[in-house]
């Protein structure tokens, strides 16, 4: 079995590993929905228990996949709230903010008490469920919002907070947080209220460490969960061969993040460790994160997810990516051991 790891707030313990469905709800490529349904029945049967989702992937549709899949099983489930979908006419461009052959429905933006409630409620009936155990806020923060972000942020903590914290007393949720992919909106929410988790995209990986700084340690002190999405920095640390246009951050990655990903590839490769493999399990060496969720796309990539999740990892690679000064000196690293999976 995948073991559990809890969250310290809130009691809900999540199985280290979680699966991602951005993929399903077509992101850069399209996914049909036999292979969606084949990505969730393999995950299940895999010991995967933890799916994190979202009204923003491919509009509704990846919430419609993961709710048809999950039919009749047993399953934690994160959505996230933020963004309300409006219908739309069309025709449409094949992608739309990245994703592809997407539902007929435009995001908007909406982080107000009545908007978080809204958007529940919408999520649970897509989903097919009554109840989801975790809400997280997504992308709040001056990286989406930019000059708007004040604005924004008033709307969420004038309201929208509140609203998470009435489904949490109803018992509509066990939890809430925020999803979001920079480390200075997190702690800025930190001083502002408290949190049951965090789902941090991209900012403690293989690749990068900066939440070693303040993110990580403030929520050890606080008590609230860390989750821990996008493990292969929109997949230039995938490990199926590094090309010159890896994305890195959801677009082409720059030739210096590209020229460290390759050196940690070659240090991988001495140590005959699969690339994905360092950067799914690398984050789990941190006593603080409860789960880590790549996105999964296929029966396939759950297979080889799990191969991942369970090889061997020598402690000499780590010990060589920080003598080299590819890892932080400071950054906990797994130790090793044997898993055993459903």
């Amino acid at each position: 079995m995948i073991p559990l790891r809890r969250l310290p707030g809130s009691g809900l313990a999540l199985p280290e590993l979680g699966f991602g469905t951005a993929p399903l709800g077509n992101l850069y490529r399209s996914v049909s929905d036999a292979d969606a349904a084949a990505t969730i029945a393999a995950a299940l049967a895999a010991g995967i228990g933890y799916a994190d989702t979202a009204p923003y992937y491919g509009f509704g549709l990846a919430e419609k996949r993961l709710g048809a899949g999950l039919a009749g099983q047993q399953a934690i489930v994160s959505t996230k709230v933020g963004r309300l979908l409006a219908p739309a006419e069309g025709p449409f461009p094949e992608e739309r903010h990245g994703f592809r052959s997407a539902e007929p429905f435009e995001p908007v933006y909406d982080y107000s008490y009545d908007g978080v409630l809204r958007s529940h409620a919408a999520s649970l009936a897509r989903l097919g469920v009554e109840r989801v155990d975790i809400l997280l806020v997504h992308d709040i923060g001056r990286q989406t919002h930019g000059a708007r972000h004040a604005e924004r942020m008033a709307a969420l903590t004038g309201g929208g907070l509140a609203a998470l914290e009435r489904l949490r007393d109803e018992g509509a949720i066990t939890a809430f947080g925020i999803g979001v992919n920079e480390c200075e909106v997190a702690m800025e929410l930190l001083d502002r209220s408290p949190l049951d988790l965090i789902l941090l995209a991209g900012r403690y990986t293989l690749l990068e460490q900066g939440a070693l700084d303040a993110v990580l340690p403030r929520c050890a002190a606080t008590g609230t969960g860390v989750v821990i999405g996008g493990p292969y920095n929109s997949g230039i640390l995938a490990g199926r061969g590094l090309r010159a246009d890896a994305r890195y951050d959801y677009a082409a990655a720059p030739a210096p993040v590209l020229d460290k990903a390759r050196r940690i590839e070659a240090a991988c490769a001495r140590h005959q460790v699969d690339l994905g493999a360092a950067a799914l399990q690398f984050v789990l060496g941190h006593p603080g994160v409860a789960s880590v969720v790549p996105g999964l796309a296929s029966a396939s990539e759950v297979a080889e997810t799990m191969v991942r999740y369970t090889g061997a990892i020598p402690a000499q690679l780590w010990a060589e990516l920080k003598h080299d000064g590819l890892l932080r000196a400071d950054a906990p690293v797994p130790e090793t051991k044997e898993i055993h999976t459903a």
